[in-house]
């Protein structure tokens, strides 16, 4: 009890509860505002929501309301999951999961869709590929957020966590093979052609996904040669707070040996170094490109410098 209380008091969980929050709310109004008007069905659990609560009304009379249904859905995923996956399945995940269905309700009970359409239509933006096309945009950037720290929508994700297990599929087909799935119910309630529309929009929807997240994570690989190396290390170690490799370099075409440091810097910080080479005019030959992902120490030797500059 004591180290939950602890983690309470945490500047970092409140932080990361309010991404969550607020990147669920996202989700909820590409779903509520883009996907349920039109009944565009794309690969989530959103979409057989729809699918669900629109054949209950053909078949019942009765149409369940969406987010009921994706609260109903994502409820059973998380005890599927506990059973089939382990405990393994963070807290973060069962709160985006259960929290969809009511800010999905609240959606339509204060600011209604059929508020914001022309009379006589189903589509916020008038055509079904712009609604795709924002849809895809809003999801895409809340699920590149909430993987920044380590979260998810929850939903589909549960599921290809579950193919991916049990048939062996890496993750990436996992989820495309869950989603697709997903798409093909809506030819319980959709025309052909907005079937083959969702698959578009289901692939369009990872590879932006991917492109977020790549663009979250990006950081600078620097490689300098100069002959002041030392003022660059002490630079980089005592102001940035990063860390540096040294390199004993030949080069080729003066045959004269050289240290080339090497280091890791947010954009941020590689435009701060560029500032500080340029105002001390040190003679350097830099070159910088793209990674893409860091793993490691690259947070805790910045926390722990920090800790000891507090102390």
């Amino acid at each position: 009890m004591s180290k939950v209380l602890d983690i309470l008091k945490t500047r970092k969980f409140w932080s990361e509860f309010l991404i969550m929050t607020v990147g669920m709310f996202i989700t909820a109004c590409a779903v509520y505002y883009f996907l349920v008007p039109s009944k565009l069905i794309i690969g989530t659990i959103s979409g057989l929501s729809i699918v669900l609560s629109t054949v209950s009304d053909q078949l019942f009379g009765v149409a369940l309301p969406v987010s009921t249904m994706i609260l109903i859905i994502n409820a059973i995923l998380l005890v599927l999951a506990y059973f089939l996956i382990g405990k393994e399945f963070g807290i973060k995940t069962v709160y985006t999961a259960l929290i969809l269905g009511p800010l999905t309700r609240v959606l339509e009970k204060f600011a209604p869709w059929e508020d914001f359409v022309q009379p006589g239509t189903t589509s916020i933006m008038g055509d079904i590929w712009f609604d795709l096309l924002c849809f895809v945009l809003l999801l895409s950037a809340a699920q590149a957020v909430l993987f920044s720290i380590n979260a998810s929508t929850g939903g589909l994700d549960i599921l290809a966590k579950i193919v991916n297990k049990y048939l062996h599929f890496d993750i990436g087909k996992s989820v495309t093979v869950a989603g697709g799935i997903i798409c093909c119910t809506a030819f319980a309630i959709n025309p052909f052609n907005m079937v083959v529309i969702g698959l578009i929009g289901t692939w369009i929807n990872g590879i932006v996904v991917d492109y977020f997240t790549a663009s979250l994570h990006n950081r600078k690989r620097v490689c300098i040669v100069s002959k002041d190396y030392e003022r660059l290390r002490q630079y980089i170690i005592g102001d940035l707070q990063r860390g540096c490799t040294l390199y004993e370099v030949i080069g080729g075409y003066t045959n004269e040996k050289s240290i080339e440091l090497e280091t890791l810097l947010t954009k941020d910080e590689f435009s701060k170094l560029m500032t500080y080479i340029n105002t001390n005019q040190v003679n350097a030959f830099i070159t910088a490109g793209n990674v893409s992902e860091v793993y490691g120490f690259w947070h805790k030797n910045k926390k722990a410098r920090k800790h000891a500059d507090a102390r």
